[in-house]
């Protein structure tokens, strides 16, 4: 069976100019999800093949990789964390044929992604991309000061996905469409838990001491730079044809403006003992918008 998957990522990574064919995909993952299967063999392939001078190969060995992290059993990504070194490919560069430097820029960009994604993994001990949503859900429960340490390391993740930078024009062929497409599914499973981070953080914020105000009001500043870089990042997804029901719709509204003035006026005063009624009914009324 282990040869099978080795034959499979092997298959996955050929020199032919498309995206990994979804045979291999199907196969690789039907072995992984398998009860107690060995991934380092088939990682170890597509590791090795990132080695290659070619951009082809290695761009479709790092989507196979990223493919088997969305849908493949946790087992995977916990053995690709559990490395000490993944992809040293920041000076990767392909001269060979006339799109191979632009197409080894975003490989550059997308192994710096996976290689965050699975720090993150490393530190966290879980993929918070598969993490329970909603009000009973892990980032809508946790406590401040687990917050307070998990929002940066999603931010980072989070600039880490945008900082792929792909216009529609440089979407051009179905091997950066194919990573695309999967940075778009993590884009937003890892925004709904930011966000879900950040609307928890704003319900605890006055109760909160000082220095984890102060710490919280630069978490809130950075989350709202990075919902416009999120909006230029599904306005791309709709310009490659992503259909827009499948797109979700961020509201910018009055309300931020607002709650990020009293916030910042709130890390002012705190110590000063002074009444804060209408602030608290102000971040409820963010938080249940």
């Amino acid at each position: 069976m282990g040869l099978s998957a080795s034959k499979a990522a092997l298959g996955a990574t050929t020199a032919e100019p498309m995206e990994p064919e979804l045979k291999h995909l199907s196969s690789l993952v039907k072995y992984i999800n398998g009860t107690n299967m060995n991934v380092e063999r088939p990682f170890s392939v597509l590791l090795e093949k990132t080695g290659n001078s070619s951009w082809v190969v290695v761009f479709k060995a790092l989507i196979t990789v990223h493919h088997l992290m969305i849908h493949g059993n946790e087992r995977f990504i916990r053995h690709v964390a559990s490395r000490n070194s993944l992809f040293t490919l920041h000076n990767f560069l392909d001269k060979s044929v006339p799109e191979g430097p632009t197409m080894s820029t975003f490989i550059r960009r997308y192994s710096r992604y996976l290689n965050e994604k699975s720090l993150v993994y490393r530190l966290i001990a879980y993929d918070i991309t598969k993490t329970k949503r909603g009000t009973d859900g892990v980032m809508r429960t946790m406590n401040t000061k687990a917050l307070l340490n998990i929002l940066p390391v999603i931010q980072t993740q989070f600039d880490a996905l945008l900082n792929f930078n792909a216009s529609p024009d440089e979407i051009s062929n179905g091997i950066v469409r194919a990573s695309f497409m999967l940075l778009f599914k993590d884009c937003l499973r890892l925004f709904a838990a930011y966000n879900e981070g950040i609307l928890n953080l704003l319900g605890k914020y006055f109760d909160m001491r000082k220095n984890q105000c102060n710490q919280s009001l630069d978490i809130y500043i950075k989350f709202l730079g990075r919902t416009t870089k999120l909006a230029e990042f599904l306005k791309v997804a709709e310009e490659i044809g992503i259909h827009q029901s499948n797109i979700p719709y961020l509201t910018q509204d009055w309300k931020n403006e607002k709650l990020l003035e009293t916030t910042q006026v709130e890390c002012s005063v705190s110590d000063s003992g002074g009444s804060l009624g209408y602030e608290k009914s102000l971040c409820k009324e963010k938080v249940s918008v």
